[in-house]
């Protein structure tokens, strides 16, 4: 795969964002996230690549683009599976919180997995914690396991989880075993990526979130040698119709890494639409737009933090008005 599609990448992310932005805080999480999947799309056409959606906006008869089989980039170029989520957070840019993303993960053809719109139950951890988690087990032995890689008492140890009523017995048990939980509205993907970054504080995820979501983390994290392990959460007849279609029998199947993306080489893109742990949010300066992004590669291991600094003049289509 082209490296040079990293920086591509950053184009459609900070695209998405800076069109994102301009709703945040109007309590309009539809317009939001169809600013950003428009930004998004109309940038892939520059791209030379021969993309295919696997992770999107829904089926082709949900979504009017970047729906699920969708053919992306110029035509010429690496063929790449490609998973986004042009707005991680709908709600979080709605009501003007942290954390919400533009995102973008491709991999070679065929290596990430296609995994269906419905819940999943998630564990994710940094890179000294590889090797060392079991979703099966129990959760205070996995935040043992944690703890003690990170060479951290189970008091100074920080959960992230998803505010859900789903979790009550969840957050019961992680306050038992001692450690704290940081809950969050949304934004799952960020609360991930951030247990392989000691500035953010966070050790470990727990919870239950949406598969899709697992994907493009999966993809974070092999570019930042973390883990994550998951297991499809099917709520009703109608998921479970769905696993059978995609060919999946065994639902209590655990997904491991190289489930989740398989092969040497990934390419992850992640720009900060509201102000977070790891990234600044988009700033609107006058004729002036910052944006920061990070971008990853498995296969070289390189991690880029990118400052842009956009002109509204040069580029007056650059973002969309709410």
């Amino acid at each position: 795969m082209e490296r040079s599609l990293s920086m591509e990448l950053v184009r459609v992310t900070e695209a998405a964002a800076q069109s994102s932005a301009r709703w945040m805080g109007l309590g309009k999480k539809n317009e939001a996230d169809d600013a950003a999947t428009s930004a998004m799309r109309s940038v892939f056409d520059t791209i030379p690549m021969q993309g295919t959606v696997v992770i999107g906006e829904g089926e082709k008869d949900e979504a009017p683009m970047l729906y699920i089989g969708e053919n992306l980039g110029t035509g010429s170029g690496p063929k790449v599976d490609v998973a986004v989520d042009p707005l991680e957070g709908t709600n979080i840019v709605a009501q003007g919180t942290w954390n919400a993303l533009a995102v973008i993960a491709i991999a070679d053809e065929k290596n990430l997995l296609h995994a269906p719109d419905m819940h999943m139950k998630k564990i994710a951890v940094g890179k000294e914690s590889v090797g060392k988690i079991d979703i099966n087990a129990p959760v205070k032995d996995n935040l043992e396991a944690v703890a003690k890689a990170r060479n951290k008492s189970m008091e100074d140890l920080v959960v992230i989880v998803l505010n859900r009523p789903r979790h009550t017995e969840l957050i019961e048990e992680i306050r038992s075993a001692g450690a704290r939980i940081k809950l969050i509205s949304d934004g799952d993907v960020a609360a991930a990526m951030n247990t392989a970054f000691d500035d953010t504080g966070v050790d470990v995820l727990m919870g239950i979130g949406g598969a899709p979501e697992g994907v493009l983390s999966a993809v974070a994290l092999k570019c930042l040698g973390g883990e994550i392990q998951g297991k499809l959460m099917p709520a009703n007849e109608e998921d479970i119709a769905r696993c059978s279609q995609m060919g999946i029998a065994d639902l209590e199947k655990v997904y491991y890494m190289d489930d989740f993306c398989s092969g040497d080489d990934a390419i992850f893109a992640a720009t900060g639409v509201t102000d977070g742990e790891l990234l600044q949010g988009v700033q609107f300066k006058g004729e002036k737009v910052t944006t920061q992004t990070v971008v990853m590669r498995a296969k070289s291991g390189t991690v880029r933090f990118i400052d842009g600094k956009h002109s509204l003049k040069k580029k007056p289509n650059l973002v969309m008005e709410p």
